[in-house]
């Protein structure tokens, strides 16, 4: 009975995949149907679980938002227990999964009961709630007429089915305008996929501040000592040109998916990676290579996730004024660097205003100015230039690649068309949240507010 259901839904899934015109026949071999199934169970536990509890959301958007990704995903039933603040997923009584929420790191899947992560507590920064922002919650420069462009702009996103859930611009260092879709509020942590990579960065970037690593560093890990990856330079890890194979595609049976949604640890499986260019000739983005940089923050920091948590918290997020937010670590005990940071609109804000201010916020210098300039300039790369230090720029190209928007932009961006812009020539951050399927129009509308 089993095996007859299971050929039922490797057909759902056959199916599901034909419509969606995935290329390559399904965009997955016939012989990772096993893992196609994983990948909706593990990834419908993983992001409810997130959603739920660090989020906020209702199941039922819950389901939106995964079917977004395919439709196979409606069929995966959702078990919430929120006494336990676990959600345990499973489709058709196969490929059971169960994920769950911890107060420190967010959640994480059960491969094996993570007690390890149950003994971690989040050390939070001094409370200064009643202070203006960025120091404080504290809003007070709102600019009427743009604000009620901020209003329109999301309106109109979300009646185009854009799925836009929250807008803010800050100007000379001000919140000037911010708006949010129902059920979501200037306190609501969100998802901001890859722009968790940049945060990453920075997170080094205040390890090299501290004198701890190198630009030029090599030797990175004990698993490469006696190959020819130990010749990769940290630097070459922070541009993506580490000439690392990974496979980037999210299909069952690739890296990125097996990385993201089937493995304990995301840095084990990247550590595997073999190499296939020399190192610095070509650009390959990767999420593989920027959870290695997770580990390489780990190996830097001794005492293990407590001390890793407590140096971000400590070294970055607190003196930012940061509170609403969570940055999640997988089983292994290191940040899911490539993916899960969730922070409200603000706190996205406030890591943009750093790097603006040239690594400098709230009186304290976070970054080093020339950290900040060297993560915003292109790389040497033969293929593509306009990549910073896990930022993308937009100069560096023949071309510049929001032709729309300043050249000196730049910005942290993540799936589902995540992104805060910085633009120094304009003091300006602007921030964009949201689940949008199709594609956003993201430089026209950031063009629209900066003529305002």
């Amino acid at each position: 009975m089993k095996f007859v259901t299971f050929i039922l839904v490797a057909l759902l899934v056959v199916f599901t995949f034909c419509m969606a015109a995935v290329p390559v026949l399904l965009g997955f071999a016939p012989w990772h149907l096993g893992h196609a199934l994983q990948v909706s169970t593990h990834m419908s536990a993983k992001l409810a679980c997130s959603a739920r509890y660090i989020s906020g959301y209702s199941p039922e958007r819950v389901v939106e938002d995964l079917a977004s990704y395919s439709s196979v995903n409606r069929e995966v039933t959702l078990v919430y227990n929120d006494a336990e603040r676990t959600v345990q997923a499973d489709l058709f009584g196969m490929a059971d999964v169960t994920a769950k929420y911890y107060p420190a790191t967010g959640c994480a899947l059960l491969f094996t009961e993570a007690e390890s992560l149950a003994a971690l507590s989040k050390v939070e920064g001094p409370v200064t709630a009643d202070a203006q922002w960025p120091a404080g919650e504290q809003v007070s420069t709102i600019n009427t007429t743009l604000q009620q462009q901020l209003d329109w702009m999301l309106a109109d996103d979300n009646q185009q089915g854009f799925e836009t859930r929250a807008l803010l611009v800050m100007k000379n260092g001000q919140v000037v305008a911010e708006s949010y879709a129902q059920g979501v509020t200037a306190q609501t942590p969100l998802l901001g996929w890859s722009m968790a990579k940049s945060v990453t960065a920075m997170l080094l970037g205040r390890l090299m501040q501290q004198g701890q690593l190198q630009l030029g560093d090599t030797a990175l890990f004990a698993e490469w000592a006696q190959d020819e990856r130990s010749a990769i330079r940290l630097e070459q890890l922070l541009q993506m040109s580490s000439g690392l194979g990974f496979d980037e595609t999210y299909a069952p049976g690739s890296d990125a998916t097996h990385m993201l949604f089937t493995a304990p640890s995301a840095a084990q499986v990247a550590l595997q990676s073999p190499l296939v260019q020399p190192p610095g000739r070509q650009f390959s983005y990767s999420s593989g290579t920027t959870n290695l940089l997770s580990r390489l923050l780990s190996d830097r920091i001794p005492g293990g996730p407590q001390a890793t948590l407590n140096f971000a918290s400590r070294e970055l997020f607190a003196p930012l004024g940061m509170r609403h937010f969570l940055f999640e670590m997988d089983q292994s005990g290191d940040y899911v660097g490539s993916s899960y940071l969730y922070a409200s609109a603000r706190d996205w804000a406030r890591l943009g205003l750093l790097m603006l201010q040239q690594g400098q916020l709230n009186g304290q210098q976070l970054l080093d100015a020339k950290w900040v300039q060297q993560a915003t300039a292109p790389n040497s790369s033969d293929n593509e230039k306009a990549y910073g230090y896990q930022f993308w720029l937009n100069r560096g190209d023949a071309v510049l690649r929001w032709p729309e928007l300043p050249a000196d932009a730049y910005a942290m961006m993540g799936n589902r068309h995540q992104t805060v812009m910085m633009i120094p020539s304009q003091n300006t951050v602007l921030v964009r949240l949201g689940w949008s399927k199709t594609q956003y129009p993201m430089a026209s509308n950031f063009r629209t507010l900066l003529s305002h």
